[in-house]
């Protein structure tokens, strides 16, 4: 199932994520993606915690031939369905 844009929730500075939702179809699906992931992506490190909603929607504009689309690319699993992306997870797009 692919995923479509939903919104940023929050960061959770003791689990160094980003919690944000996907849509599938009308249905939110939980997501999260960890801050090595984005500072990976962007070639930054140690983004100030104030700073992490702005980086976060950087990657989640759809930005054609940008690592922007990244997040929009990721598939949903388990039950309930929910998405954790890490840094690993973008380690080929990065190479």
């Amino acid at each position: 199932m692919a995923l479509t844009q939903g919104s940023f929730q929050e960061y959770d500075f003791n689990r160094m994520v980003v919690l944000f939702t996907m849509k599938n179809d009308e249905v939110n699906v939980a997501c999260a993606i960890s801050t090595d992931a984005m500072d990976q992506l962007e070639g930054s490190s140690r983004t100030p915690a104030a700073q992490r909603e702005q980086q976060f929607l950087r990657f989640a504009r759809p930005h054609r031939g940008t690592r922007g689309a990244e997040i929009q690319r990721c598939r949903t699993g388990g039950q309930p369905a929910g998405v954790i992306l890490r840094a690993i997870d973008f380690a080929r797009r990065l190479k």
